[in-house]
């Protein structure tokens, strides 16, 4: 970075990385640079390909994670440390915690694997689209209850939840239209339910959880009769109710404000926002009306907020919690790609649960809050030591990258231990830290005084004070923030 212009570019770079994905790694923060901030978002917004995964050889030495049976959260950590289109993982994670579905009721991991397969599709797409594709997927269904909802008796779950968690918040519609809305989602339930069901809940007669439920709509247990739904009447079906719901101003500020609580700055509880503004009540007033101008296109959205002058302002960096699923893909990514067989998977799976972010195991419908929810004493150990796990090895791929990288930031074959220790940031970010945390790296850094590498034993020591000041940083706070 030799003058001020490409050292701010830099900075918005890794933001945009950090937001729109997990971070870069050195060498994806080189591509980035070579092609420029709107290039990389056209690229980020518009993924071109499905993800390469190597099914056959997770069969080979998975077979657990290829069968689901341990859960679908080592399966996904592969994909979401192996993708090379971040943004469509990073927003399958956002409908995820939005969304919230868990195996912890269901049982079954294929249906909840399938259900972020969904979110895949369809997660930048039109709002109105998703929230169809979301009423017809079947763990939806199962979780909350909609093949119990039936056109001679209304279960009112599904109907409930679409209205104050999914699209528009408390305070913003009556248990009138609950009623009405639960009506129109008559008769869409999965194949065959009750013995579905019943499968379901017998399942340690079958421990491995690849059912995979399907979706069908039964016009003989639908409610065909008028409904008044948000004001409009009809003889509404569950689209005619998504459409409704999707015509909504407050739908629009809702999605609006779960965009910037997940990537511009941290937002205050989901519980707590029908009696509290907005943090950036403009930055959502831009966001509705992205919202309307694009027909509910949630990528559009994406782009004005990645455009903003809110978002690239300097002021919105570090300005979030890393969630445990971000601090944990985004170290893995940083030590290289996974080589199969691989205990990280099952190791990144642990660690993000014991952050407190079980991956296809949310609390409750309500997903998590996020914030200042993500970090206390217990967590933040456990993300000292998982990143120190991750990043102990000097002969692992990106380790070594980054080694490297830091060597040929100095113009000779020696260092000083501050050098290190600037070199390191630059390299990992560029991260930008306090002055007290710049401090207390350099002043155990101090400790390998002057470091060269012009034969083998001086490299493998260098290796070793390298490794030890990464660690440092990735344990920082300014790490643990996005």
């Amino acid at each position: 970075m030799t003058t001020v212009h490409s050292r701010q570019e830099a900075l918005l770079m890794a933001h945009l990385l950090r937001r729109a994905g997990f971070g870069a790694t050195p060498y994806e923060m080189d591509r980035a640079l070579s092609m420029g901030y709107q290039a990389v978002l056209d690229d980020l917004l518009n993924p071109d390909h499905p993800d390469v995964i190597p099914d056959d050889l997770i069969r080979r030495y998975h077979v657990d994670q290829s069968d689901l049976r341990s859960g679908g959260g080592a399966h996904w950590v592969y994909r979401l440390v192996m993708t090379d289109t971040p943004l469509r993982e990073k927003i399958c994670l956002f409908w995820h915690r939005v969304f919230a579905t868990g195996t912890t009721k269901l049982i079954q991991n294929r249906v909840v694997t399938n259900q972020i397969d969904m979110f895949r599709e369809h997660g930048m797409g039109r709002f109105d689209d998703l929230l169809v594709e979301l009423s017809r997927d079947p763990a939806m269904i199962m979780w909350l209850d909609n093949q119990d909802n039936h056109g001679s008796n209304i279960n009112e779950n599904y109907g409930r939840e679409i209205l104050e968690l999914f699209s528009m918040g408390v305070g913003n519609y009556s248990e009138d239209d609950i009623k009405e809305t639960a009506r129109a989602f008559t008769g869409w339930r999965v194949v065959n339910p009750d013995y579905m069901s019943i499968r379901m809940r017998n399942n340690t007669a079958r421990p491995y959880g690849y059912m995979s439920w399907q979706f069908e709509y039964d016009d003989d247990d639908h409610d065909d009769g008028e409904k008044i739904i948000l004001g409009q009447k009809g003889k509404w079906n569950g689209e005619d109710a998504v459409r409704i719901i999707c015509e909504q101003d407050a739908t629009a500020r809702f999605v609006a404000r779960h965009l910037y609580h997940f990537f511009v700055a941290d937002e205050l509880p989901v519980p707590q926002w029908p009696h509290e503004e907005p943090r950036d009540p403009e930055a959502i007033d831009v966001l509705c009306k992205s919202y309307f101008e694009n027909n509910h296109d949630i990528g559009a959205m994406l782009r004005t907020l990645f455009e903003s002058d809110f978002f690239k302002d300097a002021g919105s960096r570090y300005a979030r919690i890393k969630s445990p699923s971000e601090m944990v893909i985004g170290t893995m990514r940083l030590a290289g790609p996974i080589d199969l067989p691989s205990e990280e998977t099952y190791m990144a799976d642990a660690a993000c649960a014991n952050m407190g972010q079980a991956l296809m195991r949310p609390p409750s419908v309500e997903g998590w809050q996020g914030g200042t929810e993500w970090i206390n004493t217990g967590a933040y150990v456990e993300r000292v030591n998982f990143a120190g796990r991750i990043l102990n090895d000097s002969d692992k791929q990106g380790v070594r990258d980054i080694i490297d990288r830091i060597k040929a930031l100095s113009d000779r074959q020696t260092i000083t231990s501050d050098e290190l220790v600037d070199n390191c940031l630059e390299v990992l970010g560029p991260l930008e830290v306090l002055d007290t945390t710049r401090h207390g790296l350099k002043n155990y850094a101090s400790k390998f005084g002057d470091l060269k590498w012009s034969d083998q034993s001086l490299s493998s020591e260098f290796d070793r004070a390298a490794v030890a000041i990464i660690q440092l940083v990735v344990s920082s706070q300014e790490y643990q923030t996005i």
